[in-house]
């Protein structure tokens, strides 16, 4: 490492011009790993709580779809007569008006169950608020709201649930029914312990899928979720790209230096060594500034835009960018290990 030291040292401006790219690489992909994370953290938190093992749909032919699926009575009947445990929910998105305030979009979700653990009305006429639903409207415990035609006290705020980019209001499925009537019993059912889906599907002409492969039935997020986590892995690419070009024509410039210590003795492999320790000095330094810069960013930032700011979006981009950095930079070390000592010197002189 003496050597990569003493290059480093000699040529600060090459050396910073190359932490400097690989800073920003890092800046643009933690930033989106933030972004990516936030955006879908406000499209699926809610049904994230689902405890259920199963989710039914409406049988419309297509995939399931939130926005497409209603229930009948005799839909639901027939699951409940299925066997196992049938929490019928109602999902609508809807406006919501505290008094005196401006009216804000929220999600309501009417739920007699536990099939979203404690976030249920505990009576008729009552709601339950989620905290950037309270946020939305000004609202705390105690003061009335209006959802459609109807008026509700609220009884509880709590928790960050979002459906579809709106915060979410938690009510009975009767007052569901009665604030966004949609023609349907329930929009999907939760369902544990069912002893034979498939004959049930087909009796009810509904369709089923699991909680996790419920999060796909909300368009937004498989457009959003689709589209950066593309983004994501071609940043990746290229950053692998751009660092293994960058390490390339670094090792090329050194070839006369490399050509001297092998000529001295120096064997292949600490040649390679203290290449790869040069490259993983820029690569933890540049990663480091970067990550950082998004850390404080995402703190700064705040509730004002949706960002997650975790160790899943940040430490773990900022691994990944060294480890393919690191590889970039063994690609690039080719020459190191191809190159004749005396033709080396003889281009040199």
């Amino acid at each position: 490492m003496f050597v990569a030291f003493r290059d480093l040292r000699a040529a600060k401006g090459r050396f910073g011009l190359i932490t400097l790219v690989v800073v920003m690489i890092a800046l643009l992909v933690s930033f989106l790993s933030g972004l990516t994370a936030g955006l879908a953290h406000q499209n699926i938190s809610a049904l994230q709580t689902m405890s259920g093992d199963t989710v039914v749909f409406d049988d419309t032919g297509s995939s399931p779809s939130f926005a497409s699926s209603a229930l009948s009575r005799d839909q639901v009947l027939t699951w409940q007569r299925g066997g196992g445990s049938v929490d019928p929910v109602g999902i609508a998105q809807s406006q919501a008006t505290r008094s005196g305030g401006a009216p804000a979009q929220v999600a309501l979700f009417g739920d007699d169950g536990a099939a979203f653990g404690k976030h249920t009305a505990i009576r008729p006429g009552a709601v339950e608020l989620s905290a950037p639903a309270a946020e939305s409207l000004s609202a705390a415990v105690g003061d009335r709201i209006a959802v459609g035609t109807g008026t509700f006290v609220v009884t509880a705020v709590g928790g960050d649930d979002w459906f579809a980019h709106t915060p979410v209001v938690w009510m009975t499925l009767a007052d569901w029914h009665a604030a966004e009537p949609r023609g349907g019993a329930a929009t999907v059912l939760v369902v544990s312990g069912a002893h034979d889906a498939g004959a049930v599907n087909a009796a009810a002409h509904t369709t089923t899928t699991t909680v996790p492969g419920s999060l796909h039935a909300i368009a937004s997020y498989q457009a959003e979720n689709g589209s950066l986590t593309l983004m994501s892995v071609m940043l990746f690419v290229i950053s692998a790209l751009v660092i293994g070009a960058f390490f390339t024509v670094w090792t090329i410039q050194r070839t006369p230096d490399v050509a001297t210590l092998a000529a001295l003795g120096a064997t292949t492999g600490s040649l390679v060594r203290d290449a790869l320790g040069q490259a993983l000095i820029v690569l933890l330094l540049g990663v480091g500034i970067g990550v950082g810069a998004t850390a404080l960013a995402g703190a700064a930032i705040g509730t004002s835009m949706p960002f997650v700011l975790s160790a899943t979006t940040t430490l773990v981009p900022g691994v990944a960018l060294v480890g393919l950095g690191l590889l970039g930079a063994a690609v690039a070390l080719r020459f190191l290990i191809t190159v004749d000592p005396l033709t080396a010197l003889n281009q040199a002189r």
